[in-house]
């Protein structure tokens, strides 16, 4: 038997038992950093199946597979374990136990899948050449991303992958589909917080105030110029406010008001720009209405590039795995990725696995209460993981 048939008659027999273990990360979802009973079962997984681990970022767990040769080439696959502060309102058995957390972006699936091929990549370690290195990541949820703290424990050394492979889940695509995208795939993103202080008093007396509402209108509407007059038209950028605090009553001009947003980007070079033109407008517009102001600009994840040259070699395995019709093309998104911090570092592709099923009413979003899968995708997703671990290479 070929080493794809292999790989694809084990997913399908794992099937059921890897549907289960979704079922258990499902139910027992944690939040950003705090990942430690699903760090303490994909290490007991890996140990049982023979597995060797080390642990870095406190949570994260890092695998080792040699296949024959172990020397001659280093794959890295990652996936990511946090959830998200999100109740569930899906009433199936595995609904999560945890009041208030939720794995409404797949990350469970992420894992069950990145576990279900270690599993084969492990069985089938004397028919593949190389090394592979699971990455059970932390943190994607939330500054500064776990993918950043790997990094800096040393995830991508000793030894260094040619290249990395993650995966995620797409709610708008089919079951049973795979799509990838050459080039920028995702948006940077980073935070930001103003806090606009200024006199308040009397909503009758606005004359003797310096009114920090009115200014901080001011300054919504101002940073909207920074992308539609200042950004280049065909270059992709968003600038949202997304909250506005302040004061609580009908009769009172508030002291203070707080502002927050988020800036994304596709270029790196436009994205560092922008903060200088977003400080300048912000500061600018305080002092001339007399205001004080408090400016902090959260620096987040980076874009998530996909290498060219390792994006061709992909989608020719996930053709040879899959077949031509159940291969599609990945849309650009203004979403952001920590895979982004492992992209810019070494060649990455970042891929899409089809969960959605209509006639079966599962096509919620992702970081919605309702987001479900159809779990005929965890065979799919498995199988893809292992046969690019098993067969990808970054070309020399």
């Amino acid at each position: 038997m070929s080493l794809k048939d292999s790989i694809l008659q084990k997913a399908a027999t794992y099937a059921d038992e890897f549907i289960a273990i979704r079922h258990h990360l499902h139910a027992n979802p944690e939040l950003s950093y705090q990942e430690f009973e699903t760090s303490a079962f994909i290490q007991d997984f890996l140990q049982k199946q023979g597995i060797p681990f080390i642990i870095m970022a406190e949570t994260g767990v890092v695998g080792i597979i040699e296949g024959r040769n172990p020397s001659s080439r280093t794959i890295a696959l990652r996936a990511d374990m946090d959830a998200l502060p999100i109740q569930e309102a899906n009433e199936v058995p595995y609904k999560s136990i945890k009041k208030g957390i939720m794995h409404a972006c797949g990350h469970d699936v992420h894992t069950t899948c990145l576990l279900g091929a270690a599993k084969i990549l492990h069985e089938l370690k004397g028919d593949w050449e190389g090394t592979i290195k699971l990455l059970f990541q932390p943190g994607e949820e939330k500054n500064p991303g776990g993918a950043s703290l790997m990094i800096r424990d040393g995830v991508l050394e000793n030894p260094k992958p040619a290249a990395i492979f993650g995966m995620h889940v797409h709610p708008q695509m089919q079951v049973g589909q795979v799509s990838f995208r050459s080039g920028k795939v995702m948006a940077s993103a980073d935070e930001i917080y103003i806090t606009i202080k200024a006199k308040g008093g009397h909503a009758a007396a606005p004359h003797t105030t310096a009114d920090p509402i009115l200014i901080a209108s001011h300054i919504v509407i101002a940073l909207q110029q920074v992308i539609s007059r200042n950004a280049d038209p065909v270059q992709r950028s968003v600038l949202s406010i997304t909250s506005f605090q302040g004061g609580h009553t009908t009769n009172v001009i508030p002291h203070e008001v707080k502002l927050m947003g988020t800036f994304r980007a596709m270029d790196e070079e436009w994205r560092y720009k922008a903060h200088v033109l977003i400080r300048n407008i912000v500061e600018g517009l305080a002092t001339a209405m007399g205001a004080e102001i408090d400016l902090h600009i959260d620096i987040g994840y980076p874009t998530v590039y996909n290498n060219e040259m390792l994006h061709v070699v992909a989608v020719e395995k996930a053709i040879e795995l899959l077949g031509t019709t159940r291969v599609e093309e990945t849309e650009i998104r203004m979403g952001a990725e920590d895979f982004g911090y492992y992209s810019q570092k070494i060649p990455g592709c970042f891929y899409r696995l089809g969960v959605m099923n209509k006639e079966k009413g599962i096509s919620s979003g992702v970081h919605t209460p309702t987001f479900n899968i159809d779990e005929d995708a965890i065979a799919t997703g498995i199988a893809m993981m292992a046969w690019l671990g098993a067969t990808a290479n970054y070309p020399s």
